[in-house]
């Protein structure tokens, strides 16, 4: 089959891989660019790089709303196109381009978690489960008929990365299996009733809120782990805490209970224990590990 891949970050690289693998993919459309770095560094795309890799010719256009991207996108004459967290609005005329239409790899059990950040919130609300789901694409947010899901576990400790990597190798295998027997599945509508959205990753709830139930909390500190990562800041210097506990300990929220033995912070009802943390500008470590050389003060109020 002919696919025009589109896709943008890490998750998205183990289905263009397969596709790959299994297909011909005649191009790749991902994010342009960024210049990053010290000394203005310009750093393509996961997608782009391993695109690059195979020889496969890579568009990063800043918008597909314009006719003149529209025709250059129509005129790969493919049979479908193929979307993993590209990161662009598509257009109707782009959607609806090639004969088998446009679908879909999103990391969540749809309609649960339609949107910008599936992983992150599924563990954040506490889910018991997430996974993949390969449908349509409709103008619509997400809301397109669906072709297949795969499942996977949230356990007590899973992180966004965790979750992150299971799906993406998920992503992969569900898209081969979709495009194997395309045109003998018949896609399932989605249940309104039962929409959800996972709202865009704001930075600013990355800053740790302790006046909150501690097991959200922890939830929370799992979920944005690795990234954006939640964290405190103490005596000027900014504190991520990649890894916590809960503890049946009572304190004011954010008041330091013990600093020195180990790291143990109130919240609203109970108190966390943090496990693994990063020192600004310092690598990640075990709460000990920092402790050896760093204390926090007792009973100081973050």
């Amino acid at each position: 089959m002919k696919i025009v891949f589109m896709g943008t970050p890490d998750f998205a690289v183990p289905v263009l891989e397969r596709l790959i693998k299994e297909h011909e993919v005649v191009c790749v459309y991902t994010k342009e660019p960024k210049v990053a770095g010290r000394g203005n560094k310009i750093t393509k795309t996961p997608v782009h790089l391993l695109a690059e890799k195979f020889g496969i010719e890579v568009r990063t256009p800043k918008t597909l709303k314009t006719e003149d991207e529209q025709q250059k996108f129509c005129s790969l004459k493919a049979d479908i196109s193929v979307v993993a967290a590209y990161g662009l609005i598509l257009p109707k005329a782009v959607i609806e381009a090639f004969d088998k239409g446009c679908i879909n790899v999103h990391a969540s059990l749809l309609p649960k978690w339609r949107g910008a950040a599936p992983i992150q919130r599924s563990i954040e609300y506490g889910d018991s489960k997430s996974g993949v789901t390969i449908m349509q694409v409709v103008e619509a947010l997400d809301a397109g008929a669906m072709y297949k899901k795969g499942e996977v576990k949230i356990d007590a400790d899973t992180t966004g990365g965790d979750l992150h990597d299971k799906l993406s190798v998920i992503g992969a295998d569900l898209i081969s299996e979709v495009l194997s027997d395309f045109d003998n599945i018949v896609p399932i509508e989605q249940d309104q009733n039962l929409v959800t959205y996972a709202n865009k990753l704001d930075k600013e709830e990355a800053k740790i809120n302790f006046d909150i139930p501690a097991e959200i909390l922890e939830r929370k500190i799992r979920a944005f782990n690795p990234f954006p990562a939640m964290f405190f800041e103490y005596e000027g210097e900014r504190f991520k805490v990649l890894k916590a506990t809960v503890e049946d300990v009572k304190a004011k929220a954010g008041q330091i209970v013990e600093g020195h033995k180990a790291l143990i912070i109130g919240c609203q009802d109970r108190a966390i224990s943090v496990k693994q943390i990063q020192r600004q500008g310092k690598k990640a470590m075990q709460i000990e590990e920092l402790l050896r050389g760093f204390n926090f003060e007792k009973d100081t109020v973050l």
